[in-house]
Parts: C-alpha cells; sequence; structure tokens
C-alpha cells in the first residue's frame, strides 16, 4: 500500500512539473509575440513619418532673444597699501628693549618667554641688525623685531631677506 502511495505521489509531482514548465514557456511566448506587435507598430509609425511631405509639418518658429541695454559705468575702487599682497598682522605692542617701532617692522621670532627671546635679539645684533623686543600683553608674548621701516615696501624686501635665516619671519604693523 505504502509503494502504491509513493508510486501516485510521484506521478502527481512529475505533472505538476510538467504543467508549470509549460505555462512558463506560454507566458514567455506572448510577451513575445506582444514586443514583437509593439516593434512592427513603432516601425510603421516611423515610415509614415518618413514619407510624409515636409509642407505638412508645422514649421518651427525662431525665437530671438531679449537683450537688455547695457549701462556702463566707472568702478570704483578704493586700493590700500597692498598691490603686492603680503600679509601684515596688527598688534598693539609696548617696546620693551630698543629705539622704537616704525610703521612696519619684520619679526623673526614670538617667545612666551624673556630670555628666550632675549637670545635671539642678541644673536641678531650681532650679526648687526639693529634688533628690538616688544611685548603683546593680550597674548602674552615677546616678538622680536629684527628691523622696523616706515614703508611697506622696504619691510617686504628685509623680511625676504631675512627668511634665509627665519623663515617664519613676518610683517608687523603696530598699532
Amino acid at each position: 500500500m505504502k509503494k502504491i502511495f509513493v508510486i501516485c505521489a510521484a506521478v502527481c509531482a512529475a505533472m505538476a512539473f510538467t504543467a508549470c514548465n509549460s505555462s512558463k514557456e506560454s507566458a514567455y511566448r506572448k510577451v513575445y509575440e506582444k514586443a514583437k506587435a509593439q516593434e512592427e507598430a513603432q516601425a510603421q509609425q516611423n515610415a509614415q513619418a518618413i514619407a510624409a511631405p515636409v509642407q505638412q509639418q508645422t514649421p518651427v518658429q525662431q525665437q530671438t532673444p531679449v537683450v537688455t541695454p547695457l549701462e556702463t559705468a566707472p568702478a570704483q575702487t578704493t586700493v590700500v597699501d597692498n598691490n603686492d599682497n603680503v600679509p601684515v598682522r596688527s598688534e598693539n605692542l609696548k617696546v620693551v628693549s630698543g629705539a622704537g617701532l616704525k610703521a612696519y617692522s619684520v619679526v623673526v621670532g614670538s617667545y612666551g618667554v624673556r630670555a628666550n627671546a632675549e637670545g635671539v635679539q642678541s644673536r641678531l645684533k650681532a650679526a648687526g641688525y639693529d634688533a628690538q623686543l616688544a611685548f603683546n600683553e593680550q597674548r602674552n608674548m615677546y616678538r622680536v623685531i629684527a628691523t622696523t621701516f616706515d614703508s611697506k615696501d622696504n619691510a617686504v624686501q628685509s623680511r625676504n631677506s631675512l627668511r634665509a635665516n627665519y623663515p617664519d619671519a613676518w610683517l608687523l604693523m603696530a598699532k
């Protein structure tokens, strides 16, 4: 009895698989035929559009762009003494050691300890510079100033020559 039951179950399963397979094939066939019909309809529409006389097509109108008149006015600019684009930092300083600062100064070092700043100042004086020492109370820093000038151009030239030995040299404008 069990053998008959197993055989019947196997036959039913085989029939189910073959029935599913044929339904899949028919579904694919239907989709393929539908796509083929759409392609043919599109080809016929393209052929009719090409065969239609050119006179029946509506002419395309070109629109001319609207341009507003240009009003010329002279540019108003103010040039500050920064035509070389060299950055200048501005700080409130009190001269601790030296003759006094002019408009533009070249700073070669900043130190929190006064003894370190005085050591660099003495090396600069030995090299022939009129080095000065200034204190920034806001930042609690001693600035070692190698040279000081009235013109920015001279200060920039001095900074560029000092950068050989002091690569972090920068310009300072005292307030």
